[in-house]
């Protein structure tokens, strides 16, 4: 597939785009025996893998309005790593499969591959292979996957019990007040809502924590965990079993709840005032935004202390519960977070 010529700055052929790439990425793992330029990858494994796919969109997951280049990058690949975070796995390698419109700049390709590679090289993830491809709008497919520690040590979202206790690891509901602020006010918002809109267009992947949770599982029931992505609202029920996605993986499958203690003050500030503006609850705020890429889990309470001296950022927020609703601060709350087939959801609510 050829890129037509419009002018200098375009890319003239897919070998050029695949030139920028070989800048910004290299296949220094040792587990890749062979890396981009063949038919496929070789990659030896001596441990269990782990393996989590997702696109990112071009005005369905972001927008180029507000998203610098290198944002895009950074995200796209963010969003995985916290897929691989949530299983309590160490970050090897990944695939990118990139759709692109005929008038993108050669500038706009180097600064998507730096915001990547700066956060691949942080996590020493390697780029091993993918597509090119014309697209009407920018398309980034990402494949990702990763090294257990041990069978016993992949961290599922099932497996909690009544009594255990719920944390997370990461700010909730930040996200989605940088998404309605950039949505509102485009870039220029940035400046009133630094932390908010950082949170949005550049998430951080907590893959050390996960890390740390991974191997809490060698000597004691693993805790369950997973990321937050569609919001605690949507995303609670899937880590209980009670969206009935863990079939009958999980022994306490619809028959688990929660009770949720979350106050003002474990809320972000830039929350607070946003939540506050709007004449909104900063409470349901937290709970129903999306894209937080912040850890959700449970563990047995007897972990809890050596989790929470290895992990500072560790929050409690919770128990799990035999009764098979949700409450916070004593009131009990629906489900009603992100869904991308939802007909009826604003970014506003």
């Amino acid at each position: 597939m050829q890129f037509s010529v419009k002018h200098n700055n375009l890319p003239s052929s897919e070998d050029e785009i695949l030139n920028i790439i070989g800048k910004y990425f290299s296949d220094t793992q040792p587990q890749i025996l062979l890396g981009r330029g063949d038919d496929c990858a070789l990659v030896q494994f001596d441990r269990p893998m782990a393996v989590s796919s997702d696109l990112f969109l071009e005005n369905i997951h972001f927008r180029s309005s507000y998203f610098e280049p290198e944002e895009i990058g950074h995200k796209s690949l963010a969003v995985n790593l916290s897929d691989i975070a949530a299983c309590g796995a160490k970050p090897i390698g990944f695939t990118l499969s990139l759709g692109l419109p005929t008038d993108t700049e050669t500038s706009w390709l180097d600064k998507f591959f730096q915001g990547m590679a700066d956060l691949a090289n942080k996590h020493k993830v390697s780029l091993i292979g993918g597509d090119l491809s014309r697209a009407d709008h920018i398309l980034v497919d990402i494949t990702i996957f990763g090294e257990i520690p041990g069978a016993s040590c992949f961290l599922p979202r099932g497996g909690s019990m009544p009594g255990d206790a719920l944390f997370v690891i990461g700010q909730i509901g930040l996200a989605h007040v940088g998404l309605q602020v950039l949505e509102r006010f485009g870039r220029e918002g940035i400046a009133d809502w630094p932390q908010a809109t950082r949170a949005h267009l550049l998430p951080k992947p907590h893959v050390n924590p996960g890390l740390v949770l991974s191997r809490a599982a060698f000597n004691a029931r693993p805790p369950a965990l997973m990321d937050i992505s569609d919001g605690i609202l949507s995303d609670l029920p899937r880590l209980l079993g009670m969206s009935g996605e863990l079939g009958t993986g999980n022994n306490y499958a619809g028959m688990l709840g929660a009770k949720l203690t979350i106050n003002s003050e474990d809320l972000h500030p830039e929350l607070l005032r946003w939540s506050h503006s709007q004449h909104k609850n900063p409470i349901i705020t937290a709970l129903i935004g999306g894209e937080d890429y912040a850890l959700l889990g449970t563990c047995a309470p007897d972990l809890l202390p050596t989790l929470q001296a290895a992990i500072p950022e560790l929050l409690v927020i919770g128990k799990v519960t035999d009764e098979a609703k949700i409450t916070c601060n004593d009131e009990e709350i629906g489900f009603n977070g992100f869904d991308h087939f939802a007909r009826d959801f604003n970014i506003d609510s």
